[in-house]
């Protein structure tokens, strides 16, 4: 058995490095932090004890062709501490957003994407929400 410690980091492919700056950087408020010098571009950001890699590959074949939100494809979630805060501060940012506020999962759930369509998930667990 492989004895883990957690998640240390996601890695997700992006087209527009300024536009996904300004999503993850701006909108999302995570902060960004110091990334080797690799010899093509990204931006790496802190996410409570983990961390975010933003790598440039058009040609990456997990882009999706949509910007469609769905709880069902692949995507990485973020505990937050106030469901209907979040909700709200991504309304108020413009973000389409999909609702599960009582989802089978056992936490409420946030979805939306970012510029490139990536997905992303926020969530609480049931009874911290509404």
């Amino acid at each position: 058995m492989i004895k883990t410690e957690g998640i240390h980091h996601v890695s997700l492919a992006v087209v527009h490095l300024n536009e996904a700056k300004a999503f993850y950087g701006d909108i999302l408020g995570f902060p960004e932090i110091e990334r080797p010098p690799f010899d093509f571009p990204g931006a790496w950001y802190q996410v409570g004890y983990q961390h975010l890699h933003l790598i440039v590959c058009p040609e990456a074949e997990t882009l999706r062709p949509s910007r469609k939100i769905s709880s069902r494809d692949g995507h990485f979630a973020v505990r937050v501490l106030d469901y209907d805060h979040t909700l709200n501060y991504l309304k108020e940012k413009g973000v389409p957003v999909l609702e599960k506020p009582n989802s089978k999962s056992g936490f409420a759930q946030i979805f939306c994407s970012d510029p490139d369509g990536n997905l992303i998930e926020f969530n609480v667990e049931q009874k911290k929400s509404r």
